[in-house]
C-alpha cells in the first residue's frame, strides 16, 4: 500500500472538494448549492470541506480561480511591435467575451462559465472590493492603452467604458441568453477607442497629501532581490491608489502595487481572480511593449507590507522608495504612493 504524505492528501482532499463544487456550482448555482451536496458529491465529511474553505463563498471563488490561467500582466503572446489603439482595444474585448456563456447553457451553467460573482459580494466589504479592483482593472487596461498610437495622454475613462460594455454584454448574455452579438461588441469597443473623451487627471486631494518621511534604512526584500523603485502596498479598500503612485512616478520609475486583504480566502480571492482575468486578455491583446509601469503582486503583499512595517489589512496604504538595497523615503495614509513617488527622483545623486 503507498502512503500519502500529509501534503499529498490535503492536495487530494481539495481536487476531491473542488471537483465536486463544480458540479455543484454548475447545477444549482452560487445561491442554490449546498455545501452538504459538496461533501457527499466528493464522498468526504462536511467537516473535510471546511478544513480547506472556510465558506461556501471562498469554495466558489476557489472554483473559478482553478478555471482561469495565472499570468503576469505582460510582457504579451500577442503580435510583436506596436498596434494602433482601436485594434488593441477590438483585440482586447475579442479576449475579454471568450467567457460568455453559450444560448444553450443553464441559469447556473452560464454564471460559472462567465465566472461571474454576481450575488455572491453583496456586502459593504465585498462591494466596496468590487468597486476598488475594478478601478485597478481600469487603469491596468488604461496604461496598455496609452503605450498605443496614436499618443493622446491619459485613457482611464476609455478603459472604464469599454470594461462597462462588457461586464454589460456579460449580465445580458446570462439574463437574456442570444442577446446581442459579441463582435458587434467587440467592434464596438474599437469604435470608443477612435472617439475616446477627454480624460484629465488632477485629484484635488494631492496637494494636501502629508509629504513622505525622507531616511535611510535597511531593505530586506523577501525574494532576495532588492530592485530599486516604489512598493505601494494597498488593501482591497483602496486599490485605486494605485494610479496616485503611477502618475507621479519618474519615466524609469518600477512601481510595485502589493495587494493586501483582511479575508484573504474571500476579499483576497475575488481581487485575485478579477486581475488573472483581465491579465490573461491583456496578453492575448497587447505586445510586449506595451507593458504597464506598474507590476501588482497577488501573491506576496502581506509579506512586502511587514517587510515596510505596514499592516495587511483591507484600508492598508503605505509606500517606501528603494535605492540602492536601502529605503530612502516611507509614507503612509491616503496619497502614500504619491507622497514617496514625488520625495525624491528616481535617480541622481540627491542626499537623504
Amino acid at each position: 500500500m503507498v502512503r500519502l504524505t500529509r501534503a499529498q492528501q490535503q492536495a487530494r482532499t481539495r481536487s476531491a472538494v473542488l471537483g465536486a463544487a463544480v458540479r455543484e456550482f454548475a447545477e444549482h448555482g452560487y445561491a442554490d448549492a449546498k455545501v452538504d451536496r459538496i461533501a457527499a458529491r466528493a464522498e468526504l465529511t462536511r467537516g473535510a470541506v471546511y478544513s480547506n474553505f472556510p465558506s461556501k463563498r471562498s469554495l466558489y471563488l476557489a472554483v473559478l480561480l482553478d478555471s482561469w490561467p495565472h499570468a503576469p500582466i505582460l510582457p504579451a503572446g500577442a503580435p510583436a511591435g506596436r498596434i494602433a489603439v482601436d485594434e488593441a482595444a477590438e483585440a482586447f474585448a475579442r479576449a475579454w467575451l471568450e467567457r460568455l456563456p453559450f444560448a444553450g447553457d443553464t441559469a447556473a451553467a452560464a454564471r460559472l462559465r462567465s465566472r461571474s460573482v454576481t450575488g455572491v459580494f453583496d456586502d459593504e466589504p465585498g462591494r466596496t472590493a468590487l468597486g476598488e479592483v475594478t478601478r485597478l482593472e481600469a487603469l491596468l487596461l488604461a496604461l496598455a492603452l496609452e503605450s498605443c498610437p496614436p499618443a493622446a495622454g491619459r485613457r482611464v475613462r476609455l478603459a472604464e467604458l469599454i470594461l462597462t460594455l462588457l461586464h454589460g454584454a456579460d449580465h445580458l448574455a446570462g439574463s437574456a441568453p442570444g442577446f446581442g452579438d459579441p463582435f458587434d461588441v467587440a467592434r464596438a469597443c474599437g469604435h470608443l477607442a477612435r472617439a475616446a473623451p477627454p480624460d484629465d487627471w488632477d485629484p484635488p486631494h494631492l496637494p494636501f497629501v502629508q509629504a513622505a518621511e525622507l531616511c535611510d534604512d535597511p531593505w530586506q526584500s523577501p525574494d532576495g532581490v532588492a530592485e530599486d523603485g516604489l512598493l505601494v502596498v494597498l488593501g482591497s479598500a483602496r486599490l485605486s491608489a494605485a494610479e496616485e503612485a503611477v502618475r507621479a512616478a519618474g519615466p524609469g520609475d518600477r512601481v510595485t502595487v502589493a495587494v493586501v486583504s483582511g479575508d484573504p480566502a474571500e476579499t483576497g480571492a475575488l481581487i485575485r481572480l478579477r486581475v488573472t482575468g483581465l491579465a490573461a486578455c491583456l496578453r492575448r491583446a497587447f505586445p510586449a511593449s506595451a507593458a504597464p509601469p506598474v507590476h501588482v503582486d497577488l501573491d506576496d503583499g502581506p509579506v512586502l507590507a511587514a517587510a515596510i512595517g505596514a499592516e495587511a489589512g483591507d484600508g492598508t496604504e503605505a509606500a517606501v522608495r528603494v535605492r540602492g538595497g536601502r529605503v530612502v523615503a516611507r509614507a503612509s495614509g491616503r496619497g502614500a504612493g504619491h507622497a514617496v513617488a514625488i520625495a525624491l527622483p528616481a535617480t541622481g545623486t540627491d542626499q537623504s
